[in-house]
């Protein structure tokens, strides 16, 4: 089982971002993903999950509107579109299935 994410960066605030978990080793289309993410001197926090058929989404209410969770079962990947940034949103954004956790990709929101 693998997860490697993709797509963070540096980005000013009210920027937007769209991160990328791409998995292998696992029937995707049966499991359920997450976003997590881990700011400086915090602990871990849930960000979003969706279902094996994309039909339900659960978004955390610090990003609720602001960021979007989708999936693609024939390319077997979960992403995150994440929309009016603020330093806040600023940590280490990591995508999660069951047990195995990818490595995490760098997201910074500074002016």
């Amino acid at each position: 089982v693998q997860l490697v994410e993709s797509g963070g960066g540096l980005v000013r605030p009210g920027g937007s971002l769209k991160l990328s978990c791409a998995a292998s080793g696992f029937i995707f289309s049966l499991a359920n993903m997450s976003w997590y993410r881990q700011a400086p001197g915090k602990e871990r926090e849930w960000v979003a999950s969706i279902d094996s058929t994309g039909r339900i989404i659960k978004h955390a209410d610090s990003v609720k509107g602001r960021f979007t969770i989708s999936r693609n079962n024939y390319k077997k990947t979960v992403s995150l579109q994440m929309n009016s940034l603020e330093t806040e949103d600023t940590a280490v954004y990591y995508c999660k299935t069951r047990n195995t956790w990818g490595q995490g990709t760098q997201v910074t929101v500074s002016s």
